[in-house]
């Protein structure tokens, strides 16, 4: 009696410490949430990791509105992507993914997001407690939770025949302990050895789909935890969540074994690992609950979806709290009129960035001296086009544009995999855009250095026809380029703007402010006399660019 006294008195305390532990846990979650809002997100992002991330958006691909991966790889949309990602579960990652990529065409879908948005950033309470319920769902390490959930579909029931003969086996073992003692422990011993060696070479093989069935359950824990929050808001979203979880009560009943949901680092977590491994439980239950999910698989999926978007709303409510300032865009429809308005926009990745402001209504070529602002600028104005039909958000004071489709040329490489030099990959990516050009919507695409692969006759003769054809096709175009001859070339097609510098002393300083006009500054060559050539050399170059700007040619030397 009194052995089991004191197992029973051990077992209370085991309770009560982990009960205070996790009222301990609760509040440090709260204050992290609190401490990170607004802030940048301290995410570890691998290349396997941010593969898992890209999962959803894959499986929902379309070739032709989206966001495509030159254009997402010259805007640095995995870094925008990174200082937005404030999610707390993986659903929540994987779907502000997708939704980064999707631009909306509906001003519709994008009020609702700004609603949601908005409910976040002006409701502290409602919001934290609802972020805590999705930090205990968590976030996969390397696995994506839509990818892992479809193959998991695909799954078959194994027999649980093994698992029920070795916990026979167990049984009998200790049952012979009151019979013969010395023999029932030796063979229990055995059994137990037997049946945690076996665990792990079953448990290998549907590790990764234990994992996700057991996100599945912490999902659904969390999911029931929310909808308790008095949030009358999110009503139409709640009793969507609300219907779809009635189909797993069913999935969920005695799953506990799968996964210690609600004793997270406890030492009863680590007692019922034991038990797993003896008796083989969860595997058993896995096998069981598979056949279950096949049936309602899109069921999950729908309330996957929901949860994520939540999530990913709350992560752009922290993302206009993190900026400086911004502004909700005004869209327009009007699409055979492709026009675009911005005040004081500026890059999210610049740290004390010169904001700048433009309004056309066609195409324009922006020229300037390197590192004067130019990529900037016009990578500025696509990251903002792309936030603006995603998170209907603006990084400007005011930002005024059509819907638009959004492409870009601009950080091209050579394929060398694929044998193709420079020259080739970028006509290829200039191609895809007259390809898309002139269909459902207007596009806005932006080019750095257009054709800068080949030699500068056919580079000017080329790339000013490509860029005129462009403007036939319901497109705003905006070019940086370094040929000034395509200034003229094409002024009466493209707006002209620069940008500046100016050299004092030893130094070259730029104020990446945005000019009317194209650029009339020499500094290039005057930066050869900073970098100590002879005033021959300088002298020489100086004269030859004012010889060719009177007569267009260049003289032999």
């Amino acid at each position: 009696m009194d052995f089991i006294l004191y197992i029973a008195i051990i077992f209370i305390a085991l309770v009560i410490w982990s009960i205070v532990n996790e009222y301990k846990h609760k509040k440090l979650i709260i204050k992290q949430l609190e401490e990170e809002w607004g802030f940048y997100p301290e995410n570890e992002y691998s290349p396997i990791k941010m593969e898992a991330i890209k999962a959803l958006y894959l499986s929902e691909k379309d070739n032709h509105l989206d966001v495509d991966d030159i254009t997402w790889n010259d805007l640095d949309m995995d870094e925008i992507y990174k200082l937005i990602n404030n999610t707390q579960c993986s659903l929540g990652e994987e779907c502000l993914y997708a939704l980064l990529r999707k631009p909306s065409f509906s001003k519709e879908e994008l009020e609702e997001r700004n609603r949601l948005i908005e409910y976040f950033r002006s409701h502290k309470n409602e919001r934290i407690a609802i972020q805590a319920k999705l930090k205990n769902v968590g976030k996969l390490r390397n696995l994506s939770a839509f990818d892992y959930t479809g193959k998991l579909s695909g799954q078959k029931p194994q027999s649980n025949l093994p698992h029920y003969i070795l916990n026979i086996a167990l049984l009998v073992s200790i049952g012979l302990i009151l019979i013969k003692p010395f023999l029932g422990v030796s063979l229990t011993i055995t059994t137990i050895s037997l049946n945690i060696f076996s665990y792990f070479k079953y448990k290998a093989k549907i590790d990764n789909y234990i994992s996700i069935i057991a996100f599945q359950l912490r999902l659904l824990d969390s999911t029931e935890a929310i909808l308790k929050i008095s949030v009358p808001e999110l009503d139409a979203y709640f009793k969507q969540l609300a219907s779809d979880l009635k189909t797993f009560k069913q999935y969920k009943r005695g799953s506990f074994i799968v996964v210690a949901r609600n004793v997270t680092g406890s030492i009863l977590e680590a007692v019922v690992d034991y038990y797993r491994m003896i008796t083989h439980h969860d595997i058993i239950k896995y096998n069981s609950m598979v056949s279950y999910f096949k049936k309602h698989m899109d069921t999950m999926i729908r309330i996957f979806k929901t949860v994520g978007f939540l999530d990913a709303m709350i992560a752009a409510a922290s993302f206009r709290d993190m900026v400086e300032y911004f502004c909700i865009p005004e869209l327009s429809d009007d699409y055979g009129n492709p026009k675009l308005s911005v005040v004081d926009v500026y890059h999210p990745l610049i740290s004390d960035p010169v904001p700048n402001s433009i309004t056309e209504d066609r195409c324009a070529l922006i020229t300037g001296s390197n590192a004067s602002g130019k990529s900037t600028f016009i990578k500025s104005l696509g990251i903002n086009a792309i936030l603006s039909q995603t998170i209907y958000t603006s990084l400007s004071r005011e930002y005024k544009a059509n819907f638009f489709l959004i492409y870009s040329s601009m950080a091209l490489k050579d394929n060398i995999l694929g044998n193709e030099s420079y020259f080739i990959v970028e006509i290829k990516s200039l191609k895809r855009i007259l390809d898309n050009a002139g269909k459902d919507y207007p596009i806005l695409c932006f080019i750095d250095e257009v054709l800068r692969g080949t030699n500068t006759l056919e580079r000017i003769a080329a790339s000013s026809r490509i860029l005129a054809s462009i403007t036939e096709k319901n497109t705003l175009c905006f070019a940086a380029t370094h040929d000034i001859e395509l200034t003229y070339i094409l002024e009466n097609l493209y707006s002209n703007y620069h940008f500046r510098e100016r050299v004092e002393g030893n130094r070259v300083l730029f104020d990446y402010k945005l000019y009317k006009g194209r650029a009339v500054s020499r500094n290039a060559i005057k930066l050869l006399k900073l970098l100590g050539y002879s005033e021959d050399i300088i002298t020489a170059a100086e004269n030859a660019a004012d010889e060719y700007l009177k007569t267009g040619e260049w003289s032999t030397i």
